[in-house]
């Protein structure tokens, strides 16, 4: 495949794969326990950054309207996935009912909203989690606010461990998903004793060979390598940036000569990180921006 693909948005794997209302049915339906109906209406509103040509979320859709479904794929837990997910979930809501007048008194109708993350990084995570945005909360203990009374905001993602041997039932249930697992599995275990260049190209012959994604594999075979080597999730981008407990240290910066990280760059740089960027788009950015 010509490596020159003209994508309107830069795509990761798991975004691409899942990218069409048919296996977000499949995907949605393997989740929940159900069977979406063939003929419900999936809809995609996954937030973009036209300036950037970059994805903000992993995938977010509608099904007939009533359900408004963000899901995640994380190679690492982050505790702060709830907190973006406040932030996506607001901009989603801002699509959906934009050419609609929210300061009209009529109640605008809106699709209840879901919160999906699916994990299968290296470390041991049970095969079902819940983090809540009120954990972020700060103690207000002695205020009146609490007193008798609920939370007057709150959200709850699902984390649900994909790799091989957890949650077979949703594994069996969506063989996309099974297949991504596998695929990213075998990446993990060839990274072990070589480079990741190395370990993405063994483990996709190793899935086109044994018929995992295959047709998806041979049809975006360059694309599919850039991605995966290139690729690098928002919560590694933050582990760089906190290497060695320097939570002022930017990795990226002082590789490109910024000799000190000042509150200014670490707003900016935490800004590249909620946007998504990629690392190299970072670097891009940042060279844009520094002074040597």
């Amino acid at each position: 495949m010509d490596t020159n693909v003209n994508r309107k948005h830069k795509d990761s794997v798991f975004s691409l794969l899942f990218g069409s209302p048919e296996i977000l049915r499949e995907l949605y339906s393997a989740i929940e326990g159900i069977d979406v109906p063939t003929d419900a209406i999936v809809d995609i509103n996954t937030l973009s950054d036209a300036l950037f040509m970059t994805k903000i979320n992993d995938l977010s859709f509608t099904i007939n309207d009533k359900i408004v479904v963000l899901i995640e794929h994380q190679s690492t837990i982050s505790q702060n996935i709830p907190l973006r997910l406040l932030m996506y979930i607001s901009r989603v809501y801002e699509k959906i009912i934009e050419s609609k007048n929210i300061y009209h008194r009529k109640l605008i109708k809106i699709p209840t909203p879901e919160f999906i993350v699916l994990y299968n990084g290296k470390e041991n995570c049970p095969d079902h989690q819940v983090l809540k945005l009120s954990t972020a909360f700060k103690d207000i203990s002695g205020l009146k606010l609490l007193e008798n009374a609920e939370l007057p905001l709150e959200l709850v993602a699902h984390i649900y461990n994909i790799k091989p041997g957890h949650n077979s039932e949703i594994l069996e249930k969506c063989k996309t998903l099974n297949n991504y697992s596998i695929l990213i599995s075998k990446i993990n275990e060839y990274n072990v004793y070589m480079p990741l260049a190395e370990a993405v190209k063994k483990a996709v012959l190793y899935c086109i060979e044994h018929n995992i994604l295959k047709e998806f594999l041979e049809d975006n075979s360059s694309e599919v390598f850039n991605m995966l080597t290139d690729d690098i999730t928002i919560e590694e981008i933050a582990e760089i940036r906190y290497e060695d407990g320097r939570e002022e240290g930017i990795e990226i910066g002082i590789e490109l000569g910024r000799v000190e990280a000042h509150e200014e760059d670490r707003k900016f740089f935490i800004n590249l990180i909620d946007q998504g960027l990629s690392v190299e788009e970072i670097k891009q950015r940042l060279t844009q921006t520094t002074t040597i």
